[in-house]
């Protein structure tokens, strides 16, 4: 039996905030949906704090995902800005609690990298893998790229969670031979 299971991508923001949803069945994806809360045109960053939680809140009772995977802030020179969109994250994160969703968070350069490959891919790069790798259509791609790096941590997640966790612990080849000896072949 195949097991089913919806993850929702953040890619937390202030201005903009992007979501992306996938059902995953089995080891496939498909992306369900995707889009932004757009906040622009709220100029109290109190109100936008609220917004976040509204529209989090509404997609999370809309798609009742199993799991949310969201972008970990980036370091960036800006403090004020670092603290806004950790206060963004933090609301996404409070509406994913407050419905008992398991939260898990990647870094930016991890999320570009279980992707392209490369952890300094642009957004272009990654919005150009996921429509390859969940063969979307022209149609199917936003306006904004948050979306598509919301539906990137999704991806991500799915990606870190479809690989099964080794119970074996090594430490180095020579301990993998070791504890390996019949998958090894010996050169017979």
């Amino acid at each position: 039996m195949k097991t089913e299971k919806i993850i929702l991508g953040i890619d937390p923001g202030t201005n903009v905030m992007g979501y992306g949803l996938l059902r995953v069945v089995g080891n496939k994806a498909q992306m369900m949906a995707m889009g932004v809360i757009d906040m622009r045109r709220e100029s109290d960053p109190y109100l936008r704090l609220g917004r976040i939680f509204e529209r989090v809140t509404g997609i999370i009772d809309e798609f009742l995902p199993d799991e949310m995977a969201i972008e970990a802030p980036f370091f960036g020179k800006n403090v004020q800005s670092m603290l806004k969109l950790g206060r963004a994250q933090g609301v996404a994160i409070a509406a994913a609690i407050h419905h008992s969703v398991p939260i898990h968070e990647y870094a930016p350069l991890k999320i570009k990298m279980a992707i392209t490959g490369n952890g300094s891919a642009s957004k272009e790069q990654v919005a150009g893998m996921l429509k390859r790798l969940l063969k979307l259509e022209e149609r199917d791609m936003p306006r904004f790229m948050d979306a598509t790096d919301a539906l990137g941590a999704a991806y991500c997640h799915f990606m870190q969670s479809g690989r099964p966790e080794s119970q074996a612990h090594y430490h180095g080849w020579k301990d993998f031979i070791n504890k390996n000896k019949d998958k090894v072949n010996n050169g017979l």
